[in-house]
């Protein structure tokens, strides 16, 4: 299988440029507070907005990560969660939805430990449809990248205010489905992005590339999702959701019966900023 064939990312992406307006990513940690809650939370997340799903795979050292991601792997791994029931979740959601893309996010360790081939064969089989390792730059693409085209999955690179124009060329080589653009130099969580810089960001990446460009770090809001969604393909949310479900916790750090809708009522808001949006940067 060749990550040449069309994959539900670039379907997505099709979909969404025809009608004019970015995709909502969301990102959630896997088995975050708890499997069954984490799974309900997942299958909620197209109804509530998002357009595509960003699962993140839980690691004990999370360096890229502001305080609010690490804190959701530390609760996800306390709990149990492991690779092999990550690629449970999206088998069960696969069971529901067919059509909403999603992305494995997180770090090279916990797939090595697991074993590339086996790891890549049971996503594929799983549904998985893209992967974002933060931690393998594009000269180590014949260790990942390349075997996950062979098996039809998008790997997706990340690109920052500090790619410039002689590192963009290498980082988009074998970059497939989007390309992630980290609006802030730093941790995850950070200082709201601005408009006016990501865009021009924007446009240098997509004289580049082909590829939809997505947003990311620093989204926590409706309108800060429509100004973002102004300049870029898609906009890209995720320590603000995992915060919402630490809030909804109970003392002992446990599900309550508001954590599921704490997470869908703001994934409903940030849609409601992204379909505000009427235009969208050339393809």
């Amino acid at each position: 299988m060749s990550s040449k064939k069309q994959t539900r990312i670039d379907t997505r992406f099709a979909d969404l440029q025809e009608a004019g307006r970015p995709a909502l990513v969301t990102f959630v940690t896997a088995g975050d507070p708890d499997l069954d809650t984490s799974l309900e939370i997942l299958k909620s997340l197209p109804e509530a907005g998002a357009d595509l799903i960003e699962l993140g795979m839980p690691f004990s050292d999370p360096m890229a990560d502001g305080p609010a991601i690490q804190l959701a792997g530390q609760r996800a791994l306390e709990s149990g969660q492991t690779m092999a029931k990550t690629l449970g979740m999206v088998r069960e959601f696969r069971k529901g939805d067919n059509d909403t893309p999603i992305i494995l996010m997180g770090y090279y360790n916990p797939i090595y430990i697991y074993g590339n081939e086996r790891f890549l064969e049971e996503a594929a089989n799983a549904g998985v449809d893209g992967l974002i390792i933060v931690d393998l730059p594009p000269e180590a693409d014949e260790e990942l990248c390349i075997p996950a085209m062979e098996y039809g999955i998008n790997f997706i690179r990340l690109a920052a205010p500090t790619t410039d124009e002689k590192r963009l060329p290498r980082v988009l080589q074998n970059t497939s489905g989007f390309v992630y653009y980290v609006s802030i130099t730093g941790i995850t969580g950070a200082a709201a992005p601005d408009p006016a810089l990501v865009g021009a960001s924007v446009a240098r990446i997509k004289s580049a590339t082909s590829l939809p460009v997505a947003v990311g770090f620093g989204v926590k809001t409706a309108e800060q999702a429509r100004a973002i969604g102004e300049v870029a393909n898609g906009v890209v949310v995720g320590s603000a959701l995992v915060t919402a479900i630490a809030k909804s916790l109970d003392g002992e750090g446990k599900a309550t019966g508001e954590t599921v809708d704490a997470v869908t009522g703001l994934v409903r808001q940030l849609a409601q900023g992204v379909h505000q949006v009427s235009h969208l940067p050339a393809a």
